[in-house]
């Protein structure tokens, strides 16, 4: 077999198993963690995961870190996109409780971004992912 043809077959391998890991992740992890969600809010779970529904109208689970009327995500996949910019209203269902917010993508900030990544992941790759921040309306009242 020559070198081209088993490159080919790697990458054809390789792109499968990313396809696969996509599928599982939008079909069958991810609606299985929102209703986990839903119908457990006080569980082990909803202690470090929400529920984020983004502008799109896309609901992703996401691990969440929250300061009085801040809440922070970090964003693995792509979807961190959607909010670049000044601030976009998002929701959010932290611990059985749906809060409505501004959400916007940290990228000026290194120093900032480190800051928060160290509690909302402390054991994370430095420099992987990215800050969302989401400032909650009407926080207290």
């Amino acid at each position: 077999m020559k070198i081209a043809q088993i490159a080919t077959m790697v990458i054809a391998a390789f792109a499968l198993l990313v396809l696969g890991y996509w599928i599982y992740a939008v079909q069958i992890a991810n609606p299985r963690v929102e209703r986990e969600l839903i119908e457990n809010p006080n569980g082990e779970r909803a202690a470090r995961v929400m529920l984020l529904t983004l502008p799109s109208g896309r609901r992703i689970p996401v691990n969440f870190y929250r300061e009085e009327d801040m809440v922070y995500a970090g964003a693995d996949g792509s979807w961190w996109k959607e909010l670049v910019g000044n601030g976009f209203p998002v929701s959010v269902l932290v611990r059985g409780e749906t809060l409505q917010g501004t959400a916007r993508t940290v990228l000026d900030d290194p120093v900032y971004t480190k800051q928060i990544f160290e509690k909302l992941r402390p054991n994370a790759i430095e420099g992987f992912g990215r800050l969302v921040e989401i400032r909650i309306e009407n926080a207290g009242e």
